[in-house]
């Protein structure tokens, strides 16, 4: 029975690395796999999904005005897929959400998106938030904060190395801007 299953987290994580495992575990058993990542995201070069820890493979990208359901039913009509794997679903839009959804439902394939859940200022993305929606199956990736504890937040930090509270949602970056923290250090670093 074909699921649509939300990984969440903060950054620095290891999403893309739990994503890309679980392609691989199905393309050494002979199953094809759909990879999609988001077209804003480019860090690792256009078309890429990547790790810090060094592993990569290609993917197609996707815009907001993408149609999901329909690149999907595309895709299967080519061949057989054995699972959609999304990763930075937390630019995805709610109508892609939903897409996907009906991409589960009428088209009998699994979908497995992985993003963040908050943004730096602890505001759910409008694609995570219709992920926690609507997901069939939720999993949390977890990291650590600084002291140990769990991480669930993030906080944005200027070139200045200060922390921002100010800005928009969605700025691309890595270890050089973005920090995980327990959302008491996350309370701490933003004056909370």
């Amino acid at each position: 029975m074909a699921k649509l299953y939300f990984h969440y987290s903060t950054m620095n994580a290891g999403k893309s690395t739990v994503l890309l495992q679980a392609s691989h575990n199905y393309r050494e058993r002979g199953m094809e796999t759909y990879l999609l990542t988001a077209d804003l995201d480019n860090r690792a070069g256009a078309g890429q999904i990547a790790s810090r820890i060094g592993i990569g493979a290609e993917a197609d990208t996707f815009t907001p005005e993408d149609d999901l359901f329909a690149r999907i039913e595309s895709q299967l009509a080519a061949g057989p897929v054995a699972c959609v794997f999304i990763d930075e679903a937390q630019f995805l839009t709610e109508p892609q959400v939903w897409q996907l959804a009906r991409a589960v439902d009428d088209l009998g394939v699994p979908v497995m998106c992985y993003g963040l859940r908050v943004d730096f200022r602890g505001k759910l993305f409008p694609g995570s938030a219709t992920l926690l929606a609507l997901a069939d199956e939720m999993r949390e990736v977890r990291t650590i904060c600084h002291c140990g504890r769990k991480a669930t937040m993030v906080v944005r930090m200027g070139p200045d190395g200060t922390v921002l509270t100010e800005g928009g949602q969605v700025q691309i970056g890595g270890n050089e801007t973005y920090v995980s923290l327990c959302r008491r250090h996350w309370r701490e670093a933003v004056g909370d």
